[in-house]
């Protein structure tokens, strides 16, 4: 193995760049290109096929089968003039990732040959078996039949020489098996609540929309390296190594020049993404070594979402192009940052008004603090659900550690908004209030002056935090569907609009003026989210338990945070918003217990298998090494001149002893452990276990496997190291 490791790091080091071809023009030339959008509907679609799509896709309503088959026929031709020969439903089971079933436009002619056949029922709708994928007990393993049904509001693509269509995927009783038809009902819900709210300041409204941008950070080791180190390959991180000498703390690596090998692999990646119409603009060195980033342009939150999955799949493609492996788990290495997906989401209306951002009149300000407000009470209320949204096996490993969110959900809103909604709280309707020197804030609704952008600087352990005209939920990890965040987010703000909505109108009911009911409730609602407000230090342990008496939610257990899908109120939000009835609720949760225990199994079983297998082994036979020496030493040498010579040797046996009998001793635990845990028939209670009595043991045998490598002879240590995996590039 040690031969192995010293074979891919010179193969690794010696690497060159990969030339990537740059298409002709300009990138607007070929954007989009392999994406069935408006562009290319109008040019393979009769007029008034094109016509009843668009006006579906933009109303929301179903298309009949006549159009569909209208539909499938230009998308069938297009595909075939770029050369496709099959087609995809492509869907979200719970998984994280994607899943897709291949099959060709081929059909039967009746003559004893073929024909490419594509019809509007193939493309609305296919069977994949239900059973196959999470599904938390709904479907038994004997009752196969499940839909995907096609989500026309995401533009079909061309991937991999397959027409992609972005579908929905339900069970056949119903329920949904995927994150997509949920996000889609959240969607929904928000737009409707949002419309009626927005109304009070612009009948013209008609729809409201939630808009995602996504930062995907990640982590680029060599293949080669990738390969030697069986902990990545099966787990995605590194279950143990000491970390290198140097790491992070120079901090040179953030937005550094970036490496020859990773800039051509960055720009591949930007092409195909251009080509998929995946709006990608930036790219940069992220804190840790090896570590960067991807963002888009900002998109509406359904399409985001599935580019983000696409782009998840292509950058690990494309990685393959150039000897690379791409780690999207939170946390591949101890020692330095792991990786987030930071989740920018907004608000705004169809006639193009920003909701999270300040106007020019007295009207849009109040709109303004209307639609914080409700966001805040919203987190609030839901900010157990919220962590619950976005907590893994995988990303718990970055939360509460001091380089990510803790794990309590708290807001940031910076200095100038935090000033205008104390001053609304704390003064007089008709007091005259000044902030930051530069204007003045009359609580008479009708003299609300311009509000400026937030010019505050960003507080980057918050992990919900107010950056300007958007809010960045910050707490989502690197390899999650960003759909679960984004699902929890647009239902409870959805569920909080229509109750300030229903209030407002109470008001106006009783002779209140309308503007005067708007900002009564907004000051309500400020006054009640106080304790989610914090604008210091989310790592420090005042912060922890100053939350706690806030009544903030502090569990640290993922396991036991998977509970707040469960509450009363999260069960009430859910079935109001038409996002999940309470049968889907407990099938996700069955799922979510159940991944994280079989992760946490996955892990233990091959950390036991390098322990015992790879490292004990080689610590043994460097302590025989140093035995022999010992030895030959006394034998050559006056017994107290040899002992005096000998003693560093035999510290360095004694203490490799201790470490290798821990190691041992502890293994055996922890399979154990695993044995006892497996028993338990509750997922629930099975995953607690796994997390009360398992999880620990990975972290206290790891700190023996690492002491032993800073002991035993380099040439000999089997697994490349820290140094070799964050710094060969």
């Amino acid at each position: 193995m040690s031969h192995l490791r010293f074979k891919e790091v010179e193969q690794a080091f010696n690497r060159e760049p990969v030339n990537v071809k740059i298409p002709e023009g300009a990138p607007s030339d070929y954007y989009g290109m392999y994406v069935f959008n408006r562009k290319t509907m109008y040019q393979y679609l009769p007029k008034q096929t094109y016509e009843a799509l668009i006006y579906a896709i933009d109303n929301k309503e179903p298309l009949n089968r006549e159009v569909a088959d209208s539909v499938a026929a230009g998308m069938k031709k297009w595909a075939m003039d770029n050369g496709v020969s099959h087609y995809t439903h492509w869907f979200h089971p719970l998984t994280d990732g994607t899943a897709e079933k291949h099959d060709s436009f081929i059909e039967h002619d009746g003559k004893g040959g073929v024909i490419e056949e594509f019809s509007g029922k193939l493309l609305v709708q296919q069977e994949p078996d239900a059973s196959s994928f999470p599904n938390g007990g709904i479907r038994n393993t004997f009752e196969a039949r499940g839909y995907s049904a096609w989500d026309i509001s995401s533009p079909a693509f061309i991937h991999d020489n397959t027409l992609c269509i972005p579908t929905i995927f339900i069970a056949y009783s119903g329920e949904s098996l995927d994150y997509k038809t949920p996000l889609l009902r959240a969607l929904n819900s928000v737009d409707k609540a949002g419309t009626a709210v927005a109304q009070y300041f612009d009948p013209k409204v008609k729809h409201v929309i939630s808009y995602l941008g996504w930062e995907q950070e990640y982590f680029l080791v060599d293949e080669a390296l990738f390969a030697a180190r069986p902990d990545l390959v099966m787990t995605g991180r590194t279950l143990m190594g000491h970390e290198s000498a140097k790491n992070q703390q120079l901090e040179d690596h953030y937005f550094g020049a970036i490496p020859m090998r990773v800039e051509e692999f960055m720009l591949d990646l930007e092409i195909e993404c251009h080509k998929l119409g995946i709006p990608a603009k930036t790219r940069h060195n992220e804190v840790a070594p090896n570590q960067f980033e991807l963002a888009p342009i900002y998109e509406e939150t359904n399409l985001a979402n599935d580019h983000n999955l696409l782009v998840m799949k292509v950058m690990a493609e494309v990685a393959r192009r150039h000897h690379f492996r791409v780690l999207l788990h939170e946390k591949p290495f101890a020692g330095i940052n792991g990786s987030g997906k930071h989740n920018n989401w907004s608000l705004g209306t169809d006639t193009g008004t920003q909701l999270f951002k300040p106007g020019k009149t007295e009207k849009e300000n109040l709109q303004f603090i209307t639609f914080v407000s409700n966001v805040m009470a919203a987190v609030y209320k839901y900010n157990g659900l919220l962590k619950a949204s976005i907590v893994s096996a995988t990303n718990a490993h970055r939360l509460g550690a001091n380089e990510a969110p803790p794990a309590i959900i708290s807001m940031f809103l910076g200095s100038q908004v935090s000033t205008i909604l104390e001053q609304l709280i704390s003064k007089d309707q008709d007091d005259d209030l000044s902030f930051g020197g530069k204007s003045a804030l009359n609580l008479k609704v009708s003299q609300i002056p311009d509000l400026l952008l937030d010019n505050t600087d960003r507080n980057r352990t918050s992990p919900f935090a107010f950056t300007g005209n958007r809010f960045e939920f910050r707490a989502v990890g690197s390899s999650a569907n960003s759909a679960s965040a984004m699902i929890v987010l647009n239902a409870a703000v959805a569920e909080q609009l229509k109750e300030f909505k229903t209030r407002v109108d109470a008001r106006v009911a009783a002779g209140e003026e309308l503007d005067h009911a708007i900002l009564e409730e907004d000051k309500r609602l400020i006054e009640y989210s106080k304790p989610i407000h914090f604008d210091g230090n989310g790592y420090s342990d005042e912060w922890k338990e100053e939350a706690k008496r806030r009544g903030l939610d502090c569990e640290t257990s993922v396991p036991k945070i998977l509970d707040s899908f469960l509450d009363k109120a999260s069960v009430e939000l859910f079935a109001n918003t038409g996002v999940f009835n309470k049968v889907e609720l407990e099938a996700r949760n069955e799922v979510s217990w159940e991944t994280y225990t079989k992760k946490i199994q996955i892990e233990a079983r091959v950390f036991g298998d390098l322990a015992l297998n790879h490292i004990i082994p080689v610590a043994t036979r460097y302590q025989s090494i140093l035995l022999d020496n010992v030895y030959k030493i006394k034998s050559l040498f006056p017994k107290e001149q040899g002992e005096k010579i000998a003693a560093q040797d035999m510290a360095m046996i004694e203490k490799m002893s201790e470490h290798m009998q821990f190691i041992k001793d502890n293994v055996a635990a922890m399979v154990n452990a695993r044995k006892v845990a497996n028993k338990i028939d509750s997922l629930r209670d099975k995953a607690n276990a796994y997390h009360d009595t398992v999880v620990p043991y990975l972290d206290t045998i790891r700190y023996h496997i690492d002491k032993l490598e800073l002991m035993v002879d380099d040439e000999m240590w089997p697994l490349p190291k820290y140094r070799e995996l964050l710094f060969i590039h």
